[in-house]
């Protein structure tokens, strides 16, 4: 039988998490103990067996178990011994903290995000951070989910997801998991922005002393004013025909608030922009007054970009169905799908061919234990005819990388 012309000597399973360095794991065991007391199922063979859940899309702890027996021999040169019941992944599941996976996924970060950052975006979008959040929903009471309870007094949980993210990189640099009924605000206690960046952010987050703070750091800030709040009007700006022509109704300075001695009125600009597309009117606020008032509705409009990502890792990750019915498995699960999606992402900037992302991942979901070389089947899967294999990545930086 003649082999295939993208043959390759490892499944794509095992080519994708050879971008994971050993060292970095064996770095964070130590950090955390994590591997106290475990004869078998390391961290190692841990993270492994999420991975190949989340990329196999799978839904229950006996698919994952009996996923990975079938194809016990190609997972042999990751090293990969001893395959997990299903008693042994819920147990590690609920015992090894899922600190230990988010600590992997920063450090993967930390390693790949100069080859993440596309250098061919406008200046704007290489100091701009966006904010937001997303909920998923649960079928127990394991996370207090917002909202009433129902009728009978039942009610599910939910996870809220913080994420912050660069323009540039499309990957979320700042992660922090609360339960679905905390406010988003609490987020901005861990966020940290550079001098001179540009913050997009929705009505949840808006935080009069954070406000104060980022002014004084000269870091600008777009967002929407909540439906509550007091504005005063202190001024009118003039508004172009040409602006008016592009949708903006009046631009304001005015001071959001009422003046105490806990919280200062925070004195800002805002924007009444109408969508004729979807015939709705907005308002946005911000602290800079030299763009356009065009220019601030363009800059929140951004935003989306953060929940396409959010609808990425949705779709193409198993986050419908949770492989424990406790809070550090859900942490677990969440973290390491974070991982697969940054992998993927990895992929997508060593390969010169646009694909889009769902595409890969369906691609990786089918094949993912097919001995075809990842990278040149990306590359041109029409006309491609190398059949011996050599390095893993074309791209020689990321082969630098995978060198650790």
């Amino acid at each position: 039988m003649n082999k295939s012309t993208f043959f390759s000597g490892q499944p794509i399973f095992n080519q994708l998490v050879r971008f994971i360095p050993r060292h970095s794991i064996s770095r964070t065991v130590r950090e955390f103990n994590s591997d106290y007391y475990c004869k078998k199922f390391t961290t190692y063979h841990h993270l492994i067996t999420m991975l190949y859940a989340c990329f196999q899309n799978c839904s229950s702890l006996r698919e994952v178990s009996t996923g990975m027996r079938a194809c016990q021999g190609r997972l042999q040169s990751l090293g990969i011994i001893h395959l997990p019941a299903r008693s042994t992944l819920s147990e590690a599941n609920q015992r090894r903290s899922y600190e230990v996976f988010e600590k992997i996924y920063y450090s993967l970060y930390q390693r790949y995000n100069n080859l993440l950052a596309d250098s061919r975006t406008d200046r704007l979008s290489k100091k701009l951070v966006i904010i937001d959040s997303t909920t998923i929903s649960l079928f127990r009471e394991i996370l207090e989910n917002a909202g009433r309870r129902n009728i009978n007094g039942k009610k599910k949980g939910g996870i809220k997801v913080h994420v912050a993210i660069r323009a540039n990189e499309d990957v979320p640099y700042l992660i922090d998991l609360t339960k679905a009924s905390q406010a988003d605000v609490s987020f901005l206690k861990k966020v940290h922005i550079p001098e001179d960046s540009v913050i997009v952010m929705d009505r949840g987050y808006n935080d009069f002393k954070k406000f104060h703070e980022w002014n004084s750091q000269k870091v600008k800030w777009v967002a929407r004013p909540r439906v509550n709040t007091i504005i005063s009007v202190v001024g009118k700006r003039q508004v172009s025909q040409e602006e008016q022509k592009a949708g903006v109704l009046s631009d304001e300075s005015i001071l959001m608030g009422f003046k105490n001695n806990c919280i200062q009125q925070v004195k800002c600009r805002l924007v009444t922009y109408y969508d004729a597309e979807h015939q709705q009117t907005f308002k946005f606020i911000s602290n800079n007054y030299r763009w356009k008032p065009s220019k601030v509705a363009a800059i929140y409009k951004r935003r989306w970009q953060i929940e396409l990502l959010f609808k990425r890792i949705k779709q193409n990750m198993p986050l419908q169905y949770f492989l424990g019915d406790n809070e550090n498995a859900i942490k677990i699960q969440i973290f390491s799908t974070l991982i697969a999606d940054l992998l993927l992402k990895i992929v997508l900037t060593g390969v010169k061919r646009r694909w889009a992302f769902s595409n890969l991942a369906s691609m990786v979901r089918l094949h993912l234990m097919n001995y075809t070389h990842l990278i040149k089947f990306l590359e041109n899967p029409e006309k491609c005819k190398i059949i011996n294999p050599v390095s893993f990545v074309s791209n020689p930086q990321l082969k630098l990388n995978l060198s650790g």
